[in-house]
């Protein structure tokens, strides 16, 4: 009757505890006081708590597409984590129902349903997986514990929706030459600013998490194979050693992850993804011109 005390005492550093709130170690001592099957019982209801706290008793999918920066990011955090998950690609231009039903409002991906719970919205459902899953992952916590570092965190994240990839879609989508050459440069001018938030944020050490990634490094994670992408699509290289040597250093830290090489595609994906676009849209257009 002492092998839930004594588990609980090996993991405690390790796992959340063994124990739900509603019990007490006096229940596990008093062993004396209770018949075998009540101790047996206990035991099952403390190693069921902790699996479902490590995420083995949960149902986690995803629904997103490979080439979106968002659902990556989801999927960073997910690796991060260390949690098993079921993935489903979306085909945008025939969703499905379960997207629909999931996402009424945006009829978007990426979305996450857990236990049959559907969440929205690539850093909502980051900051949610965090949140549901505190003791799950090597590098624990995404989020900052101090709450000035938290807002610190979620204000770059935003940054990087609110500026980087609205440059990047003039570059994507400019119809003339000088509004892409302004996305250009307004991406330089960004990736400049997200300069100075690695080194503020890091404080010297590898990640925006400081010594293990965290809730920036995923944000900006999603984008990496579009930053590796556009250098050969576009000749815009961001993360340049000599201008930019923190996020160049933080480019290849983050490639080399075993996390992050376990769910993320190569650029050459996005490449070929964009080639194929442009081709499409081509044909569409001659198909439209030999109308008129």
């Amino acid at each position: 009757m002492f092998i839930g005390s004594y588990c609980r005492t090996v993991y405690l550093r390790h796992v959340p505890s063994l124990l739900p709130s509603g019990y007490s170690t006096k229940i596990l001592i008093q062993g004396n006081q209770q018949n075998k099957s009540q101790k047996l019982q206990i035991i099952e209801t403390c190693l069921e708590h902790w699996i479902a706290m490590a995420g083995g008793g949960d149902d986690l999918k995803m629904l997103g597409v490979y080439v979106s920066p968002f659902p990556l990011r989801v999927k960073l955090a997910l690796s991060f984590k260390g949690l098993s998950f079921e993935y489903v690609e979306e085909d945008l231009h025939n969703k499905s129902d379960l997207l629909l039903s999931s996402n009424p409002v945006h009829k978007r991906t990426p979305v996450l349903i857990h236990n049959g719970k559907p969440i929205s919205e690539s850093m909502v459902i980051v900051q949610y997986l965090d949140e549901a899953f505190p003791g799950a992952g090597a590098g624990a916590a995404l989020l900052p514990s101090d709450p000035h570092d938290r807002a610190v965190a979620r204000f770059w994240a935003s940054y990087i929706d609110d500026k980087l990839f609205s440059a990047w879609k003039m570059v994507f989508k400019g119809k003339t030459e000088e509004e892409k050459a302004e996305g250009r440069k307004q991406t330089f001018a960004v990736v400049e600013t997200l300069e100075g938030a690695l080194r503020e944020c890091s404080k010297g050490k590898p990640f925006f998490g400081g010594d293990a990634v965290g809730y920036v490094d995923v944000a900006l994670g999603g984008f990496v194979p579009w930053v590796q992408a556009m250098e050969e699509l576009y000749g815009l290289r961001q993360f340049d050693a000599a201008t930019t040597p923190l996020l160049a250093a933080w480019l290849e830290r983050v490639g080399e992850l075993e996390a992050y090489k376990a769910v993320m595609p190569d650029a050459g994906m996005m490449i070929e993804f964009k080639k194929k676009q442009a081709q499409q849209a081509a044909a569409a257009a001659a198909a439209d011109a030999a109308e008129a």
